[in-house]
């Protein structure tokens, strides 16, 4: 079966470039959710602590309860609130307030303008009073960011609307203690640090930012790549065609193996609508099928990915999609 090799000295330099931003490890809660970008939940938290984080973000109890003896403390997206010594639950409307258990941890999320998940800004101090009113821990006030990656000032825009929720908070609010947070790793990149609680660090982490060119970003490694495991060898004439529907025509008498990669295990068919290249510079060739595919190499082992990005704009999307495809239960090693 295909393999992906996760490269910890990457990963380590990635989580020390943002140190450097922050200022400090805690600063820093590591975004694991969706089996951490497909680079394998416990495998990533177990780096994470080895590193010596001590925040995670997931997105529901089953991924917090897998990497529960990693950290100190975990935020969850999604899922009903229930009262845990490590979870806070993120509340994205009144109704969460509501059917949140009595004495579970939150984080209230307010929609500052991108209008997906949060209660409006118009909200706010009727959400707070339910939330006094529930008898429910507020731990943070959160909010995201809808264009930090994007050319456009939005950003900026965003993060105003959000210190406006911060003083309405801490007017209504006796208690100080209170974390705002509103940085991806977008946000990270473009501005200081120094005025978020922590940084919820996803896509950076993994070796990737999706910002345009013209700004200066930190030097980011890829932590993932993916092989495939030659399965057989043949030898074509020239005119005879491989795989479903024939697609591909041999141009010339060539030598053909088939690869242990397929769309079963969350390799796009659509990279065969154009010539893919992999990694090593080869091509696809006809069809992806559901666990194979035909490259021109007789190699025992071959890199399909090396680079999520480069790899992601062959097929027209981006680097997040590519990997957060990749099965589960491809085996994951360390190197």
């Amino acid at each position: 079966m295909a393999f992906i090799k996760i490269d910890k000295k990457n990963f380590f330099h990635n989580l020390s470039q943002f140190t450097k931003k922050t200022g400090s490890k805690k600063s820093i809660a590591i975004v694991l959710k969706d089996n951490a970008y497909g680079h394998g939940l416990e495998l990533m938290a177990q780096l994470s602590q080895e590193f010596g984080l001590t925040q995670a973000v997931v997105r529901t109890l089953k991924e917090a309860q897998t990497i529960k003896p990693y950290f100190q403390e975990i935020l969850l997206l999604g899922d009903k609130a229930i009262v845990d010594e490590k979870y806070s639950f993120t509340l994205n409307s009144l109704a969460d307030i509501i059917n949140a258990k009595k004495g579970a941890t939150v984080e209230l999320k307010v929609d500052t303008g991108m209008h997906r998940n949060g209660i409006s800004m118009e909200e706010l101090e009727k959400a707070l009073k339910l939330i006094k009113e529930k008898e429910l821990n507020l731990k943070g006030v959160m909010t995201h960011n809808r264009s930090a990656d994007v050319l456009s000032s939005e950003l900026f825009w965003q993060q105003k609307n959000f210190e406006k929720v911060k003083k309405t908070v801490c007017s209504i609010l006796s208690n100080k203690n209170i974390c705002f947070h509103s940085f991806n790793s977008a946000s990270a990149l473009r501005l200081p640090c120094d005025n978020q609680s922590f940084i919820r660090l996803g896509i950076g982490a993994y070796g990737y930012s999706e910002l345009p060119n013209i700004y200066d970003v930190l030097d980011l490694k890829p932590v993932l790549s993916l092989w495939a495991k030659k399965i057989a060898t043949r030898n074509l004439k020239k005119g005879e065609r491989v795989g479903y529907g024939g697609t591909f025509i041999a141009p010339k008498e060539m030598t053909i193996s088939t690869y242990d990669l397929g769309y079963g295990d969350g390799w796009m068919r659509s990279s065969t609508y154009k010539p893919f290249k992999t990694a090593e510079g080869l091509d696809i060739l006809g069809r992806v099928s559901m666990d194979y595919i035909s490259l021109e190499s007789t190699k025992d082992e071959v890199c399909i990915v090396s680079d999520a990005q480069v790899s992601a704009k062959q097929i027209g999307t981006i680097s997040y999609e590519v990997m957060t495809l990749l099965g589960k239960n491809i085996r994951r090693i360390i190197v």
